[in-house]
């Protein structure tokens, strides 16, 4: 690519096969593409949303409503649409709800900014108007939220059955959204906060959706060891190993010579009572049960089920410290060391028969700081679901819980916010002026989805919700059965804040960025093999070529 002439000689600067887009070319490329991404997830949005099936090259399905999961099983090649995937891992990492309307935010955001990047309107200044839209609409949806407590158990069912509304749980969701609730409820740490990697969701496929359960302590996907050992422990006294009880190799390369065959029994003597010693160990605490990371010898299983000992070996080391939580016990890394204050308790150790897989359950401990969920359903893809459901609605619940403020669902906040920031952009003035009517018309790209999907018609549906926003009532949404406004909060469809902030940030930051790139340079990738241009189009027909 020559940059110029100097003497008649051209002045190579890039590589040959680069391409560079530059300018308005550059700016169109990458708004179409993060439109297309944002198209393709703008169907899933709300209660009546479609899902999306995704064939990956293996031939593996995905059912799925759930915008990340949707985004991360596309193979998505450019560069500008790759930053809209980045904003729904964002928003599933902070909050695990709201990635959809993150992504459809953003994607508007950039649709509006076209229009004004058409009327010659510089994108530093369009940048600068969202950020401030954005910093405005943080201090609106504040003054719209209500506050909560960990013990409104109604408010927080109600938020758990929107986050997993239109997720495939269908009928069931009052029963999962009581089981997410009183899940998050038994983790809450002293300090008020959750971490919902304390709740184990195991999925089994049989059974009904409604046959899903919550197990005041752990589920843990093994049988015992031995068929000799009981099936079932009443007051159990649980010692957590992670040690092995088998006799270690040597480090060393040692070789032991023996001549007699008498030599070699005292040798297989001395193992025996080596590993005898060791369950010794273990019954003089007055555990009846054991929790194994690792291995444990054929001759020691004999020892333990002849002890009546409990006895399950190479546990995750996730689940040990979830054991740890819940029953109170320590994890011990020698059986040496291992003393009775060392050892957790639980009412009742149990193998159960789960579809056609035997589980360890860990039940009726005194205050456990660890639960389990065991969700069920007909088919593989179904139970696939709900898990992304379930893991949707506890982690919003904690949110909640953490923060204690929600605001009304339906669309409410969206046309609240592009009421007060269309009044906010009448006294800010100047060109920003209309970067930030342009970040309210944005916002209301959530109820015109909602309703398109739900198949009402969107511009009814928007006059009929900024009527009523009009009239002061902010928590006026959209009923997707009947299409009319109504007030959210009575109808309790509700969100955490920290959804709305999130999204709305994310979005923001995002359009902003993709906004100020003016040039892109992309190297030829891979030889002559990868074609010209070396970076295939992206997606909705856009390229670099």
């Amino acid at each position: 690519m020559a940059a110029g002439q100097l003497g008649g000689q051209p002045i190579i600067i890039l590589k040959e096969g680069s391409q560079r887009t530059a300018g308005r070319e550059a700016q169109k490329s990458n708004i179409m593409a993060a439109k297309a991404v944002a198209g393709a997830v703008r169907t899933t949005l709300g209660p009546k949303g479609m899902d999306k099936m995704m064939v990956d090259n293996l031939g593996d399905v995905v059912i799925t409503n759930d915008g990340v999961t949707i985004l991360k099983e596309m193979d998505i090649e450019h560069p500008a649409a790759k930053m809209m995937v980045e904003i729904a891992k964002t928003q599933d990492a902070e909050v695990g709800d709201g990635t959809t309307t993150a992504v459809v935010l953003a994607g508007e955001l950039l649709k509006q900014a076209e229009g004004l990047l058409d009327q010659e309107i510089h994108p530093t200044v369009i940048a600068a108007g969202y950020r401030a839209a954005a910093d405005k609409a943080m201090e609106i949806l504040n003054k719209i939220a209500v506050s909560v407590t960990v013990n409104d158990a109604d408010f927080l069912k109600k938020i758990a059955i929107t986050s997993m509304t239109g997720k495939g749980s269908g009928t069931a969701r009052e029963e999962l959204a009581a089981l997410a609730v009183e899940a998050v409820k038994a983790v809450v740490d002293e300090d008020g906060s959750v971490d919902t990697d304390n709740i184990t969701v195991e999925k089994k496929v049989g059974g009904g959706i409604t046959d899903s359960e919550l197990v005041h302590g752990m589920v843990i996907d093994k049988d015992r060891l031995h068929p000799n050992m009981p099936k079932k422990v009443t007051g159990a006294k649980i010692a957590l190993l992670n040690a092995a009880i088998e006799i270690e190799k040597t480090e060393v390369d040692a070789k032991i010579e023996i001549t007699s065959p008498d030599q070699l029994q005292a040798f297989l003597d001395q193992e025996e009572s080596m590993l005898k010693g060791m369950v010794d160990n273990v019954i003089k605490t007055g555990a009846n049960v054991v929790f194994c990371q690792k291995g444990i010898d054929d001759l020691a299983q004999h020892f333990l089920a002849k002890e009546g000992i409990y006895t399950v070996r190479r546990v995750k080391k996730s689940d040990m410290e979830k054991l740890a939580r819940a029953t109170g016990g320590r994890v011990v890394t020698s059986i040496h060391d291992l003393t009775e204050k060392d050892l957790g308790r639980a009412g009742l150790v149990e193998e159960r028969k789960i579809g056609d897989e035997k589980m360890t359950f860990v039940e009726e401990c005194e205050n456990p700081k660890s639960v389990s969920i065991i969700l069920r359903g007909g088919t593989e893809h179904v139970v696939d679901e709900l898990n992304r459901a379930m893991e949707d609605a506890l982690r919003v619940v904690g949110v909640v819980v953490e923060d204690k403020m929600l605001v009304p669902g339906g669309g409410a906040p969206e046309v609240e916010l592009a009421l007060r920031l269309r009044e906010y952009a009448a006294t800010v003035g100047g060109r920003e002026q209309l970067a930030i009517e342009a970040f309210a018309d944005s916002m209301e790209v959530i109820p015109k989805t909602l309703a398109e999907n739900a198949g009402l018609d969107q511009i009814d549906s928007l006059v009929a919700l900024r009527s009523q926003h009009e009239k002061g009532i902010k928590s006026s949404g959209l009923d997707m059965d009947t299409g009319v406004p109504v007030d959210m909060m009575k109808l309790g469809v509700v969100e955490p804040l920290r959804v709305k902030t999130q999204a709305i940030n994310s979005a923001a930051e995002a359009a902003v960025m993709i906004l100020r790139i003016d040039d892109v340079i992309a190297s030829k990738a891979g030889g002559p093999a990868g074609g010209p241009g070396g970076m295939p189009g992206g997606m909705g027909g856009e390229d670099f070529e």
